[in-house]
């Protein structure tokens, strides 16, 4: 997984086209406490659901653009203690299947759905990171009856809410983010050792889980090339807006990184043009969530919104102790 600015790491992945990826290494386990099950959701598709166990409402974690379910591989331990937790990987990234559809927003959705439906939960929580808000408003908006709640984890842009009064996404990814070094040969001799890669580049860590379902393991142990997921041909339609959503209809905790924090190679650089182009793209950037934020208070009457100065986009990841306290509370209100 590349270190990117949040909008960067929002589309990245989804411009990848090609085939699903072979297995990874069978040497390597995945340390995180949970099942893998697939659940299929139409003719052609299955989707990778993990379940992570726990007790109580059911709450279903779903990955920004271009990750996996493996992305929320440390965090959703953390929930178990409360609600019993699951994770779905969209079509056309991970193991799970991909099939075309030219209405991607309600596609995903209602492979959403499929997935509440098939595993008979009830009063599902709904918890999306940043392009998953598309799915959280099509199913809020097409099958409200699914779930009691959602939370938008830096996810309430322009693809989940748009009343004409905030910020469209396209004018943040027309912002210029300064990018750091890539990888040396050193930081790709083991998954460990690219998983400090990017914790020193970042300043936290991306589960080894997750990176490996992002790029192949060589036969040496070392890293391979980043796998090609067909899924990313869905994600240029959520962000163009193709389907928009103007009403969240039902109780949402909405969550904002703003001002979005800067990774740690760019607080540590002291090249005054590196510093220049940072300070720059945060401060256009910081106005433009400042924007969308307004239009969700002002335009849903269900929402609250909760603003995390200095979070990076992966707010779950670097500020989880907060989106957890945030999330218990919503979550106990609800009926």
């Amino acid at each position: 997984m590349p270190s990117c600015s949040w909008l960067t790491c929002t589309i990245l992945f989804g411009s990848l086209l090609g085939t699903l990826y072979s297995q990874p290494a069978a040497s390597w386990q995945d340390p995180s406490p949970h099942t893998v099950q697939f659940v299929r959701v139409d003719d052609a598709v299955r989707l990778e659901v993990l379940d992570w166990g726990g007790t109580g409402r059911p709450v279903v974690l779903l990955a920004g653009g271009g990750n996996t379910a493996h992305i929320f591989d440390e965090f959703a331990p953390k929930l178990t203690a409360n609600y019993h937790v699951y994770g779905i990987t969209r079509r056309g990234y991970g193991a799970s299947d991909f099939s075309a559809t030219d209405d991607p927003a309600d596609r995903l959705g209602d492979d959403v759905a499929a997935v509440i439906d098939a595993l008979k939960l009830k009063k599902t929580v709904l918890v999306g990171h940043s392009i998953a808000g598309a799915e959280l408003s099509s199913v809020a908006n097409r099958h409200p009856d699914r779930v009691a709640g959602l939370v938008y984890v830096d996810a309430a842009y322009s693809y989940a809410f748009d009343n004409g009064k905030g910020a469209d996404v396209m004018e943040m990814q027309r912002l210029q983010a300064p990018q750091p070094p890539p990888p040396s040969r050193a930081d790709m001799a083991s998954f460990g050792a690219l998983t400090k890669y990017y914790e020193r580049v970042n300043g936290f860590r991306f589960p080894e889980s997750e990176l490996r379902q992002q790029r192949e393991s060589n036969p040496d142990g070392t890293v391979g090339k980043e796998r090609d997921f067909p899924g990313g041909a869905l994600f240029m339609p959520l962000l163009m807006g193709a389907r928009k959503y103007t009403d969240i209809p039902v109780p949402a905790l909405v969550i904002f990184a703003n001002p979005h924090g800067m990774e740690t190679w760019v607080d540590g650089n002291t090249d005054p043009t590196v510093r220049t182009a940072a300070k720059s793209y945060s401060s256009a950037l910081a106005a433009l969530t400042e924007r969308q934020e307004k239009a969700v208070e002002n335009g849903v009457p269900t929402a609250h919104v909760i603003t995390l100065p200095g979070a990076h986009h992966y707010v779950f990841l670097t500020n989880a102790a907060d989106v957890l306290r945030e999330t218990r509370a919503f979550l106990g209100g609800l009926h």
